[in-house]
């Protein structure tokens, strides 16, 4: 049984996109995310923790990891069970915006701590996993246009279209998180 807020699969008329469902909105959010990156970079370029400071982001930036990714991974195995027929496609999608709060707190935790821990912005390897962070950032503000569409249609009805996105925005999602959480192990040994 659905809680009354969950997302219905529904077919029938378009509805008008509500404001988290508008590119438009998607832009601004995405500049918001970039100056909040950006604003990120120039405090870790201008922060030096002590050593208390520097092990408590630490914790933090692998809680924040935990929180983000392990969220990031319950979402995409409700997606496989509904591609396999074992729930359906509201409840791959209620779950999906149930745990779209902790995914986002996660991020913005490893951001916010990510700058603490002083990255060295010299290393190819530093600068490719703030991309994959950018790439992944902009990647969660498009997918709610895609949930948003996701919720107008009923699961047999879903246009190619949309189960293209929908795959494609998935394979980008882990392949970044995957991407960062390996770059962050390497750069531990540096």
């Amino acid at each position: 049984m659905s809680s009354p807020s969950a997302p219905t699969a529904t077919a029938g008329p378009a509805s008008p996109l509500r404001p988290h469902g508008s590119w438009w909105t998607v832009g601004a959010a995405a500049l918001l995310a970039g100056a909040a990156l950006a604003s990120a970079l120039w405090i870790s370029a201008h922060l030096h923790p002590d050593p208390a400071l520097h092990a408590t982001a630490l914790f933090l930036h692998l809680a924040s990891m935990v929180l983000g990714f392990g969220a990031v991974l319950v979402v995409d195995y409700y997606a496989l069970l509904w591609l396999t027929s074992r729930c359906s496609l509201a409840e791959a999608l209620t779950t999906a915006g149930r745990l779209h709060a902790p995914v986002w707190a996660g991020l913005a935790g490893l951001v916010v701590t990510g700058a603490v821990l002083h990255p060295d912005l010299d290393s190819s390897l530093t600068r490719t996993k703030l991309a994959l962070v950018l790439l992944l950032t902009l990647n969660g503000l498009q997918a709610r246009v895609l949930t948003h569409r996701l919720t107008r249609h009923s699961a047999p009805a879903l246009p190619p279209r949309l189960l293209a996105w929908g795959a494609v925005t998935a394979t980008l999602s882990q392949l970044c998180w995957w991407g960062a959480v390996t770059i962050g192990f390497l750069n531990t040994h540096h």
